[in-house]
């Protein structure tokens, strides 16, 4: 902008120092990773060498500084692992400032957080072109010394001004924590137009007009600007602000210029531990150097500055044993690591060190302190080898027993229990090649448990020796030996009992012709003691024998024949027959076993053939059809077919009749051997006889219904009958008997039909005008005695007339009168009525009548003067309905339309 010919004067002083605060401020419990500062200012020269440094920025991770990476996004400047920000290469710097961006990479999550530095250039006034008039180092009038001049500008010879660059205000520092009094002057902006016409000065930004408001104010007219109140640079460590001048109208005199405030740290914060308590391991045994964990506090102070700058120390260490200094701590990175050898779980299982962080480079005079507590746990390696309590161990278990356990290893081990480096592992070196024994671990004592898998026998082995070795399920550490107590002796004695005795043989089979004779000796089904070192006797008894064939001696255990064994007996399955011995020893307890006997049965030819068809039939003429018979025989081959099948020559006349044609050799036909035979049954005697050695024969009888025969060679429905024994006459006599009862049948149909007829025309047997079912009798008056001849009756007759009714007033109206309204439509029944239909004439009546609103009772209350004297009956008065206002009604609308009356005078007065 074009500037007057004055020269503008603008001086810039701080006041006098604020007094420190010396109060501390309350610590930070919480860490949040990030920058210290969104936004980084430092005033530099134009000039800048390779390397040199400009600012450091503090960034926090919370978990130290390493992981941590830094880059800028401007090449002529590095940022060094501590957050140092120098130059990459000699620069100039051609502009008033210059503004990069500062990103921190943590590079296992791989999470960024970014901050802007500025670097401001410091510069000096230029001085005009000599045109004559006088520069501003020149100025006769110089400004006080706590004024400076921000807007320079100095006029040329012609009229024509050249704007010169304003001044870059160096930053104003302002110590936090400070006691005031206040407002504190810390400067005073003027102008030098201010002489010749009045000028107002204003300041916006963060901490005037923007939040936090109010911390800086300025006096509109001196140009005076103050601070209001204490300042925290942990809550903010810079401001940002403009001054404006203005003329009384609000017109611009001179450009907004920037001011920069630098809240001035002040070690008012203690180190805080990320964790109070912190909890690491390391193995036991371990060498002097071992890392164990890391604690880490941070400080809300400046970090460039000894006030951020934590160091840390080990205070006490518990317990002080084998070493009071077992661990050591770097003081800047906080990494614990040991620093002496002798760990040893089984003797210190956990150490308590107590922790120091202390700021101001951990000066313990001035800097302020915080502590923490690292809990150590010595971690178990398997550096004791587990160790039997005893050289030996005994033990014994009775023969054939299986998971059983025989003896208990009891074991020691100082390493954690239940642990990997604890838990015992049981083998058996030596001393049961056949695998009799396994040694189970039991997971709570961890004893080893002997346990039989397969059964021993004490006539084979009376006693075992086992070697047995434990050890862990982890291997042992670098450098252990295991120990010569590692390895014990089991002695195992088996005892004897008494076991029962078995059959060598068993299923034994005997094969023998059926038919032996009772008494026949078979063979000798005898058991073996195994119990050999004991004198017992073996007695045998039968345990099953279906059929009682069968006897066995009880010394020896012979068998013999009790009866005569038949192949073809029901309890012969595929001709072997089965039974079941026991043999029993004396031993105590006595001990039984059981064997089985097979017998399979050869088979004789015992058994005759059986002609099969028993019944058959033929045509009485030879040639249309013949029977085919054939044999059953319960023997079996050789025993069996062929057959041989012939005709008997007693009586004669079978072989004058009849005639066998041989098919193969199980099957013959039987045939008629003359013209004609006469229908009927006959018995025909056939004689068949087997093939077996020798031969059996057997005579059987085949009954032949001999019948006539149609085309086909069937016998017709005649035939059969006659052929079932019935003559001519019996047939006939059968036929008029079917005829009979069919036309009884017949004629008692008709005679039903007939009455169902009459029963419908039928009429009723009393006049129509003497039937009283169902019908109204309506008398004009109902004549009394003497008694009551002096009453009205014509109280209680029913009006002639419907005028006499209608003449009435609305609402009069006698309370025993029928309602007035059209009579209903009953049925009418008619002249000639049939029985059958009395009972639907009376249902219609009382559906009319039960829809009837005039039919009686009425709703109505009938009054009576008289009652007539000397009554026996009791009145009705004392007669109380039990009903009240809670009573439900509304049951009566379910007993159907003759209860509809009563349903609506109870049940819905509530709802009239």
């Amino acid at each position: 902008m074009t500037r007057g010919s004055g020269v503008l004067l603008v001086l810039l002083s701080l006041s006098s120092a604020l007094r420190a605060h010396n109060g501390d401020l309350t610590a930070r419990e919480t860490c949040k990773a990030g920058f210290s500062e969104e936004d980084y200012t430092a005033l530099i020269s134009q000039n800048i060498l390779e390397g040199e440094k400009v600012l450091k920025v503090t960034f926090s991770s919370c978990l130290g500084t390493q992981g941590t990476q830094y880059e800028t996004n401007n090449v002529d400047f590095k940022v060094g692992a501590d957050g140092t920000v120098f130059a990459a290469r000699e620069l100039r710097i051609p502009s008033e400032q210059v503004a990069f961006t500062v990103t921190a990479r943590d590079r296992r999550t791989a999470k960024r957080w970014d901050a802007v530095v500025r670097l401001l250039v410091a510069q000096t006034a230029h001085s005009g072109h000599k045109t004559g008039k006088k520069s501003a180092a020149l100025d006769p009038s110089p400004p006080p010394s706590d004024t400076l001049m921000p807007w320079p500008q100095l006029p040329s010879a012609s009229g024509l001004r050249r704007q010169k660059r304003d001044w870059v205000i160096p930053p104003i520092n302002v110590p936090e924590n400070s006691r005031g009094p206040f407002p504190q002057q810390l400067v005073r902006i003027r102008s030098d137009k201010d002489n010749d016409i009045p000028i107002r000065y204003s300041v916006t930004g963060v901490g005037a007009d923007q939040p936090p408001m109010e911390v800086f104010s300025i006096d509109s007219m001196s140009g005076r600007m103050y601070v209001t109140r204490p300042m925290d640079r942990e809550e903010r460590a810079s401001y940002h602000l403009r001054a404006h001048a203005v003329d009384m109208n609000g017109n611009k005199v001179e450009n907004p210029i920037d001011l920069y405030i630098y809240v001035i740290d002040m070690n008012d914060n203690r180190p805080e531990f990320i964790n109070q308590v912190y909890n690491g391991s390391v193995d036991e045994g371990s060498k002097p150097g071992t890392y164990v964990m890391t604690v880490t506090a941070n400080d809300a102070d400046d970090s460039t500055t000894a006030n951020g700058m934590v160091r840390y120390r080990i205070v006490t260490q518990t317990p002080q044993s084998p070493s009071q200094n077992m661990f050591t701590i770097n003081s800047e990175t906080g990494d614990i690591v040991t620093v002496a050898a002798g760990l040893d779980r089984e003797k210190v299982q956990q150490y308590t060190v107590i922790v120091q962080a202390t700021d101001m480079e951990g000066n313990l005079n001035y800097g302020l302190s915080n502590t923490a507590t690292a809990i150590i746990t010595v971690t178990d390696v398997n550096d004791n080898p587990p160790e039997f309590t005893a050289s030996t161990y005994a033990g014994e278990v009775p023969e054939n027993r299986v998971e059983t356990v025989v003896a208990n290893l009891t074991v020691m081990d100082r390493d954690q229990p239940h642990s990997p480096n604890w838990n015992a592992v049981y083998r058996i070196i030596s001393g049961d090649p056949s695998g009799h024994f396994s040694i189970r671990t039991d997971p709570v004592t961890n004893e080893g448990m002997v346990t039989v898998v397969k059964a021993v026998d004490y006539e084979l082995n009376r006693a075992f020796m086992l070697t047995v070795m434990v050890s862990n399920q982890a291997p042992l550490a670098s450098g252990i030996q295991m120990s010569f107590q590692s390895t014990a002796g089991v002695t195992i004695s088996v005892v004897d009992i008494n076991e029962a005795p078995y059959f060598p043989s068993n299923h034994k089979l005997v094969r023998l012709e059926e038919g032996v004779p009772t008494g026949t000796v078979l063979t000798t089904f005898s058991a073996v003691d195994p119990d050999r070192f004991m004198q017992q006797a073996v007695r045998y008894s039968k345990l099953s024998d279906p059929a009682n064939w069968l006897h066995i001696n009880a010394t020896n255990g012979q068998i013999s024949t009790a009866a005569v064994l038949d192949r073809e007996s029901l309890y012969i399955r595929n001709n072997v027959y089965e039974a079941t011995f026991l043999a029993a020893d004396n031993g105590v307890p006595p001990a039984s076993g059981t064997g089985t006997l097979q017998i399979y049965l050869i088979d004789t030819n015992d058994n005759a053939p059986e002609l099969l068809p028993k019944e058959a039939q033929i045509c009485e003429k030879p040639g249309l059809n013949a029977i085919n018979i054939t044999a059953a025989d319960a023997d079996v081959d050789p025993n069996v077919g062929p057959y041989v099948f012939e005709l008997p020559f007693v009586p004669a006349s079978v072989r004058k009749n009849w005639t066998i044609t041989r098919l193969n050799g199980d099957y013959a036909q039987l045939s008629l051997r003359i013209l004609y035979l006469e229908a009927g049954v006959y018995d025909v005697p056939v004689i068949v006889t087997d093939s077996g050695n020798p031969p059996l024969s057997n005579s059987s009888i085949i009954k032949v219904k001999v019948c006539p025969c149609d085309d086909n060679g069937d016998c017709t429905t005649v035939g059969a009958v006659a052929a079932a024994g019935l003559g001519t006459g019996a047939i006939v006599a059968i036929l008029i008997c079917i005829v009979i009862l069919l036309t009884m049948v017949l004629l008692f149909v008709m005679w039903m039909k007939r009455r169902e007829k009459e029963r419908h025309t039928k009429q009723l047997l009393i006049d129509p005008e003497d039937d009283v079912r169902d019908n109204i009798l309506k008398y004009d008056e109902e004549g009394g005695g003497e008694e009551d001849q002096d009453y009205d009756l014509s109280q209680l007759q029913q009006p002639e007339a419907m005028e006499h009714a209608l003449s009435k007033a609305p609402g009069v109206r006698r309370v025993d009168e029928r309602p007035v309204g059209a009579e209903p439509q009953y049925p009418v029944r008619p002249v000639v009525p049939h029985p059958g239909d009395i009972g639907d004439f009376i249902n219609e009546g009382l559906r009319a009548a039960d829809n009837d609103p005039t039919a009686p009772p009425y709703d109505s209350l009938l009054v009576f003067d008289y009652e007539g004297s000397g009554s026996t009956a009791g009145s009705v008065s004392s007669l109380n309905s039990s009903s009240s206002g809670d009573q439900d009604y509304d049951y009566l609308n379910d007993w159907g339309p003759r209860f509809k009356k009563l349903a609506d005078m109870y049940g819905g007065g509530e709802e009239d």
